[in-house]
């Protein structure tokens, strides 16, 4: 009866001719900055949030139906993985990159590390027509969903009718990342007065403001534009950024600055995975920088810290762990959609 009477409700809003769902309310802090996303053009409703989660672990959206979006963004890493330095995709082929942490999406204006994709409705196109990722079309991602039992009524559910279209499939998926938000660290702890970092962390965070936040901007820990950190180019991959997508002498080796949160579980760092460990990390910063023209301001004098300073450097940065957002049930697997006649809760 109840399932009827929601049907009946929704048919009457069809007919009306305006369906809305659920409004869900995105929760941050009062500290972070306005979001840069337009939900005026893609408002958040808990019934499209539950098919975008659906969707973002379901490995249909590949053309050989095995790899899902979870399966490179586990939430467990911090939405990034931590077994492989490069994606894989289908047929165990190796991507180019390193997947990059999913968090706190509704604050970036443009995606992947070389920012080709310059809205998050569009981003998900990206891996999914991918050869060496999932290797498949919208449409046809469409035709399959339309196909199955479970996935028409949903869409009914979010969007008034069964339809299935590629837009719906990427403003669901968007949907789900923008709750995606981790604000949950001590850091944040500390920003509200409920924690105080201890002498180490504190010393540490100095010396993060005085070394690192011109690139990774407080509260976010990224300013998500694009620099050049110095790194050799590894000739295998020969990969320059932005510079591949834009042409520009000005923007070789500019990749995406990412964000410091959760660097405990994202690891391996940096755009090609090639270091798994925060010293090494430091060691770069310190004593491996390779000059280039483009190389960001602050590093074309170095960056001086003892071992003693790197040590506290980890420690602040670690009060940037997300526990809370890592482990939050409301973003992982949803079993009760994939499996209902088990009466398993999400």
């Amino acid at each position: 009866m109840k399932i009827k009477l929601s049907l009946l409700w929704i048919c009457l809003f069809v007919i009306a001719g305006f369906y809305v769902g659920d409004q869900y309310d995105l929760l941050y802090p009062n500290y972070f900055p306005a979001p840069a996303y337009d939900f005026t053009k893609n408002s958040l409703t808990k019934e499209k949030v539950a098919l975008g989660r659906a969707l973002f672990y379901d490995p249909k959206l590949s053309k050989d139906n095995t790899i899902s979006c979870a399966s490179c963004h586990s939430p467990y890493n911090g939405f990034a993985h931590t077994d492989h330095d490069l994606s894989h995709g289908i047929n165990d082929q190796i991507g180019t990159r390193n997947a990059p942490a999913l968090f706190n999406l509704a604050w970036q204006k443009s995606f992947m590390w070389d920012g080709a994709i310059n809205h998050l409705d569009m981003q998900a196109l990206a891996p999914i027509s991918h050869p060496k990722e999932m290797n498949e079309s919208i449409a046809s991602i469409a035709q399959k969903l339309q196909a199955e039992v479970k996935y028409p009524p949903f869409f009914l559910r979010a969007f008034g009718d069964r339809v299935i279209t590629g837009e719906r499939i990427l403003k669901a998926l968007s949907q789900f990342q923008l709750t995606l938000v981790s604000a949950g660290a001590k850091y944040d702890q500390v920003k509200k007065g409920t924690a105080s970092f201890s002498s180490q962390e504190a010393n540490g965070y100095r010396l993060f403001q005085a070394n690192c936040n011109s690139c990774h901007v407080e509260p976010l820990f990224s300013s998500y534009a694009f620099a050049s950190n110095g790194l050799a180019i590894d000739t295998t991959l020969n990969d320059f950024g932005k510079g591949a997508i834009t042409k520009k002498a000005r923007d070789q080796l500019l990749f995406k600055i990412p964000s410091l949160r959760n660097l405990s579980y994202t690891y391996p760092y940096m755009h090609d995975g090639r270091f798994r460990k925060l010293r090494s990390v430091l060691k770069h910063y310190t004593e491996g920088i390779v000059p280039h023209t483009n190389l960001a301001p602050r590093l074309q004098k170095g960056i001086t810290l003892s071992v003693r300073e790197q040590t506290d450097l980890i420690a602040f940065l670690l009060t940037l762990n997300d526990k809370e957002f890592v482990f939050n049930a409301d973003h992982q697997f949803p079993k009760s959609f994939f499996f209902p006649k088990e009466g398993l809760e999400d």
